[in-house]
């Protein structure tokens, strides 16, 4: 497949009456950066955020909202000389902000973190209240709950260079309820120090940045399920490891959990390579770019500035973020298409004496099963919400209570907030089923009517459960019923 796609085809919307009516209530805005902002105080490493933003006047591509994109610097440039540059070249944001109706977020690193203006990327207390990523979420939100901007929640995107790339990749990992994707330009993974910036450290690899990564999402680990990741490095880049590109993906990939499956290989046109990774849905999840000639510096492509660790001489790494992230997006339908609701495929369980282990399995066209919520009903009732996730699971529930039992699971898609239909697990018994009861009562048709243990049915006497015709409903007939179940009955006497 081509580099990069167009999104032209794929916004089929456009030609919807109820696509163009969304899109018709989408304010235009300036199509112009924004003067010099001030937003919230960073109280641990002083100062309080600046920057600017961009937002277009063009309409959104993707169901009728706009996608956000916060970029960040990296160290010793700023906002305003090397991201935006004041003459809208910079990293060249504008034109593809434009092409896909998308605001971008340009603001300077607080406090002079590293010495260089960097983000404090290398972080061993990275959280959501406090410093660079405290400030960075607050100004997120602050343009996300902004009606005016109309920005979709799903669509919202982190990307940055070196120590930005390294901060980008830390947001991503730390809030993937927020972040539906992040692109990383030479960005060292959560976990390494500064010093190690120009090299991997023994016994460190995807697997321990992977698991940096999921540490750092807590209870959000359910949102990597609809998450994707970008990863661009250069093939000159001898200021940060080169192996730290690959690894970066493999840490997304291990984060999001499952199994992947590389695809073929593509060219990058200016030179280099990228290779996409999907997930057992056949959805794409990460991709890796590696660009021939590129050393430490973001590739703005043709239109972008060419200095100061920008170079605008390789591939357009706006465009293809942007076309990467809403071609691929898992959270929102594409072309004013609903996501569909999981679909289980089975589910059972299993008993070996007192323990009960339930499994099941399902897909989602939307992404990836977050959670599986199993329900037993019996002696030992079971509500568990969080039995598994992924393509498949298996739980095992102890001391359960000796009884007869039935059940359901259902699988729901966080992205998508769809939750399947209920997959019946067949009745099942823990330890001795209890011996049969039966009661034989001998009555006339009537009182046994009376008594709830009949029914009249144009006349005759109908035993309820079986509805078995006992004869005439009146006081001459007499019958013998066997209650052989709970509001079960059958004409004679018990076995």
């Amino acid at each position: 497949m081509p580099f990069h796609l167009s999104l032209r085809a794929a916004c089929a919307c456009a030609l919807l009456a109820p696509c163009l009516a969304a899109q018709a209530q989408v304010q235009a805005g300036p199509g112009a950066w924004s003067a010099n902002q001030t937003w919230a105080a960073d109280t641990v490493n002083g100062g309080t955020l600046t920057g600017y933003y961009y937002w277009p006047a063009t309409a959104p591509v993707l169901q009728g909202k706009r996608a956000l994109v916060l970029v960040l610097h990296g160290c010793t440039q700023t906002a305003s000389g090397d991201v935006i540059n004041n003459t809208d070249n910079g990293f060249n944001w504008k034109a593809a902000a434009d092409q896909y109706g998308a605001v971008i977020l340009a603001p300077n690193a607080t406090g002079n973190v590293y010495g260089n203006h960097c983000w404090d990327y290398a972080s061993t207390r990275h959280n959501r209240s406090t410093g660079h990523d405290a400030i960075l979420l607050d100004l997120v939100n602050r343009f996300v709950s902004n009606a005016q901007y109309a920005i979709d929640p799903r669509q919202v995107y982190v990307t940055g260079l070196s120590s930005g790339g390294g901060e980008a990749m830390a947001l991503a990992c730390m809030a993937p309820d927020i972040f539906a994707g992040a692109g990383i330009n030479a960005g060292p993974p959560p976990g390494t120090t500064t010093a190690q910036i120009g090299y991997v450290p023994g016994g460190f690899n995807a697997t321990t940045a992977g698991n940096h990564c999921r540490a750092l999402a807590g209870a959000n680990t359910p949102s990597f399920a609809t998450q994707i990741a970008s990863v661009i490095w250069g093939a000159s880049d001898y200021t940060v490891a080169q192996a730290y590109g690959p690894m970066d993906a493999a840490a997304m990939r291990i984060a999001y959990g499952g199994n992947f499956y590389q695809g073929a290989t593509v060219a990058v046109p200016t030179g280099g390579s990228n290779i996409p990774y999907t997930d057992v849905n056949g959805k794409v999840r990460t991709s890796e770019i590696t660009v021939s000639g590129l050393g430490h510096a973001w590739p703005a492509g043709t239109g972008g500035q060419n200095t100061n660790f920008v170079n605008a001489t390789t591939v357009n790494y706006p465009a293809f973020l942007l076309n990467f992230w809403t071609a691929n997006n898992l959270r929102v339908g594409q072309a004013g298409t609903p996501p569909s609701a999981p679909v289980m495929a089975a589910c059972a369980a299993a008993v070996s004496g007192s323990t009960v282990t339930v499994s099941g399995a399902g897909t989602s066209s939307g992404g990836a099963i977050s959670s599986y919520k199993v329900v037993l009903n019996g002696p030992s009732a079971v509500n568990d919400a969080a039995a598994g996730s992924g393509a498949s699971f298996s739980k095992q529930y102890f001391s359960m209570a000796n009884g007869t039992y039935s059940g359901a699971v259902t699988a729901t898609d966080s992205g998508t907030g769809l939750t399947s239909a209920a997959c019946t697990i067949a009745s099942f018994t823990v330890g001795t089923a209890p011996a049969p009861t039966c009661t034989a009562t001998t009555a006339s048709n009537y009182a046994h009517v009376q008594a709830g243990r009949a029914h009249n049915g144009g006349g005759y006497a109908l035993a309820n459960g079986s509805n078995q015709n006992m004869g005439l409903n009146n006081t001459f007939y007499t019958t013998t019923l066997a209650q052989t179940a709970a509001g079960y009955f059958v004409i004679g006497s018990c076995p």
